[in-house]
Parts: C-alpha cells; structure tokens; sequence
C-alpha cells in the first residue's frame, strides 16, 4: 500500500467539506485511534471524522484514487481490528452520532456513528424503545449489520427485522437510500452481511411502545449452584416467553474471591409476573440479587461494568444447541477457572451464554435477509481480557481450544437430536478467519455475491467477514 505523503494528504484536505482530520502529527491523534480493545488499535495514516454522507463520498473516492487501505469506525468494539488500518485511513463516524424519533410513526432515525446509549435514551423520552445491543456502548453500525440481538429480541426479531431503511455511501461514491422499496437488494444485503457494500450515514428503526418499567437485574450464584442455574435456564426455552430472557456469565467474583456464576435477567412485564418467572432462580439463594423494576434503558448498561474500554481482549464466539448439558457446563467452568486462577492477567475474562427466545427470529425466512442464522441455536463468547501483548498469541491460541469444545458438543448434540450442526452461525460473534465459525452465509452465498459484484466489485470493504468474489480472490493473488 502506497504512503499517505503531503501531496496525498493535501489532495484529501482540500476536498473535505466540514470533516475533521487527524495525522499522526495531530494533537488528540492517540486518542482517535484509541479503540475499546488494545488488540483491535493500528495507528491510521490519516482519520477523518465526517458529519455528513458527502464528505465520507469524498473520503471513500480518494482512498481508492490514491489505493490506500480504507477501515469505518463505528464503536469501535472489533477486538480484530476491522475498525482500524495500518498506515491506511479510517473513516470514524464517531461525530456522526445524531438520534432522531418520530413520534406518529413510532421510528427511530440513528446516524452511523451512535452508541445504543443514544438510541436507548432518546426512545426513552418518548416512552420508545428499538431492538438493540445489550452493551449500550456498542456501536449501532456493526451491531444492526451482523444481525442484532438484543433483550427485546424474542418479542420482535433482530435489530435487521425492524430497520426500515438506510442511507448508504457506496464504494462508487453515490449515497443512496436503500430500503423495501429502493435498492432492494441491497436492502437485503446490509440485513446481515452489511460490512460488505458501503459505509451506512444513517439507520431508521422501527420502534415500540416502552412506558413502563421492566423487571430485570443481576443474580449471582456460588460455583455449587451451577447445576440448578443451568436447569433453570434450559426450563427458560424449554417453555419459553417471548417477554422473557436471560444470560448466564462464567467469571471471577468482582473481589477476586473465587469462582461465580452470574446470571443478567429480564422480563417486559410486571413485578409480579416477573417474581414468578424468576422463582426458580431465586429459589437457589443468590448471593447478590437486584432484580428489580427498573427502566429499559437501564437495562442495556447492566454488562457494563464487564465491558469497559480498556485492557487487551478476543472474542470468541461460541454455540450450542439447548438445553445445555449441565454436566459439559461443569466442566467448561471448571476449566476456565482453572485457567484464569493460573493467570492472574486473564482475571477480568468470563464466558458468556445467552438464553434466547428464538420463536420470532425463526418466523423469518433464511433467505428474507442476508442472515443465515435463523436456527435455535443458542449463542455464546469465550471473552478473554488480559494486559501482556506478548501473551496475545497465547491466549487466543487458548481461547480457539476452549471454542473447540464447545464445537465437539454441539455436533454431539446434534446427532443425538437430529439436527444439522453445520447450520451458520452468528457473524457478530466470528471474528474474521476464525475458523471454528467459517459457515456465515450459508444459502444466502450465492445472491450475496451478486450483491457484492454490483455494488462493490473491487472490494473496497473487505474488513469485516469479506464476501469471497471473483475481486476479493484477484486481490489475494
């Protein structure tokens, strides 16, 4: 890749209209490259923060005049990376963070650069809320187009399911809009491979009627209540509740003190139905309980304190085919405890395993949207955080270990229940050339190349889960 030198640099600048642009000679240039993982931080050749779809058309333009790496920047949460270039330019969308709501239609209108803390907030002084990620901090760009999952999820589907339109920059410079009626396939696209065809200026979201306050919180179990935590929660989508979800966390106790089993529940209703639906946790006498009724907006920073910006992370996603076989469970804990207590810089790590009501997820075809994840499989990460870089390799090499015997269970519970094991899994939770999480678009491959041929056939985006084309396997040559 060529350098970014002064008379390319200049070309840039004097073609911006109201951008922001940042070198490595700038004063906050440390701190616009800062990313929410250490492992995910290069230190860019060039960032612009644009404010508006024009100018990231100019900026998108001049890095393929001058071929120069090009990475967008929403949150910031890749842990690989995607949101970063070595040496190249970085499109960071981070003052591109407006929130909008129309109240007759009840939408919800988010520009690329938002936090779900945005959209979560501003639904909420309109008794609104939209399906977003459970870490408000998240950004809405990646989240909305791997898919989106989130507690209101079993009540409505995906975030994808409930976007109604975008504003897309595409590779070509031209800003389009792409929705059920424009540039559907494109549309169609973005719902779940939307990496792969241009940066997106803006998001409109269906949204819901949120008033009222809803009964969630955080339970915290001893490492002997495993078993009973985990029957509970098979229960959970045994007879399941669209109201209703929950996760399950493997971590340290926050004082270091030894081995803890968190559970983050939630259920859209009131005190009372939610007492009930929590009974047989409660049952089990945490050793922490605030389940309470509290507002929705609140409950989306409840994995905050886990989350922070900080530190050197992976991601690993992990799944498995309910209900979870507590005896596996034990020895997944076990293990990673084990692991952690041997390694005092992986203590803030956990395992994460989410219980997901997928009834209105699968109503949608496979082939409605880009996402090929429509199953009941249920969804996990191995979240490592550790301190050391020269343990990076070490500890992702760990992580893949810990991933693999979450692969062997589930093909092993597949034959036992006759279901395919090889169905996709989800892209939000793959990180790129993991190969334990290599089948992402499933019957969806072949439209999707065609999708990716016509709007972006040099393969400008190619960060993020990159659609193999006749382009992307030229470049690799």
């Amino acid at each position: 890749m060529p350098e970014i030198n002064d008379t390319t640099l200049e070309a840039l600048r004097s073609r911006l209209r109201a951008a922001t642009v940042y070198t490595a000679e700038s004063e906050t240039y440390k701190d616009v490259i800062v990313r929410w993982s250490g492992t995910g931080m290069k230190h860019a050749g060039v960032v612009v923060q644009p404010i508006d779809a024009l100018d990231i058309s100019i900026a998108l333009l001049w890095a393929q005049e001058y071929s120069i790496d090009l990475a967008v920047k929403g949150g910031g949460h890749s842990t690989a990376g995607t949101s970063s270039s070595d040496g190249g330019l970085v499109i960071d969308l981070s003052r591109m963070n407006q929130v909008t709501v129309d109240i007759e239609q009840k939408t919800i209108t988010s520009q690329g650069g938002a936090t779900w803390k945005e959209v979560d907030e501003a639904g909420a002084a309109h008794g609104l809320a939209a399906v977003g990620g459970t870490v408000n901090h998240t950004g809405v760009g990646g989240l909305t187009l791997g898919g989106g999952y989130g507690w209101l999820s079993g009540e409505y589907g995906l975030t994808i399911d409930n976007l109604l339109s975008a504003t897309v920059v595409l590779a070509d410079g031209h800003i389009v809009t792409a929705s059920a009626t424009e540039n559907v396939d494109l549309f169609w696209g973005l719902r779940g491979a939307g990496y792969n065809f241009g940066v997106v200026a803006d998001f409109t979201y269906q949204a819901y009627d949120q008033k009222g306050p809803v009964y969630s919180g955080i339970l915290a179990f001893t490492p002997d209540k495993l078993e009973g935590v985990m029957d509970a929660l098979n229960e959970s989508l045994a007879k399941p509740d669209s109201r209703f979800g929950a996760m399950s966390i493997f971590t340290l106790a926050p004082d270091g003190s030894g081995p803890m089993i968190i559970v983050i529940g939630f259920y859209n209703g009131p005190r009372e139905e939610g007492q009930k639906k929590f009974a047989s946790f409660t049952a089990l006498e945490p050793v922490l309980n605030t389940l309470d009724m509290i507002p929705y907006s609140m409950v989306n920073t409840l994995q905050n304190p886990q989350a922070t910006y900080g530190d050197r992370k992976a991601f690993k996603g992990i799944f498995y085919e309910p209900p979870l076989d507590p005896h596996f469970a034990r020895g997944i804990l076990n293990d990673f405890m084990a692991k952690i207590q041997s390694e005092p810089d992986l203590k803030a790590s956990a395992i994460i395993l989410e219980f997901t009501d997928m009834r209105k997820i699968c109503e949608v075809p496979l082939t409605a949207t880009a996402l090929a994840s429509r199953n009941h499989t249920q969804n996990g990460i191995i979240y490592l955080r550790w301190t050391d870089p020269s343990k990076d390799l070490e500890h992702r090499t760990w992580a893949r270990e810990v991933q693999s015997k979450w692969k062997v269970e589930l093909d092993a519970r597949a034959i036992d229940q006759g279901v395919d094991s090889s169905v996709p899994q989800y892209i939000n939770y793959a990180e790129p050339g993991d190969s334990l999480v290599s089948n992402i678009y499933g019957e969806n491959l072949q439209r999707l190349q065609e999708v990716k041929e016509k709007y972006d056939p040099k393969n400008v985006f190619h960060k993020m889960q990159p659609i193999p084309t006749g382009a992307s396997v030229r470049k690799k040559e």
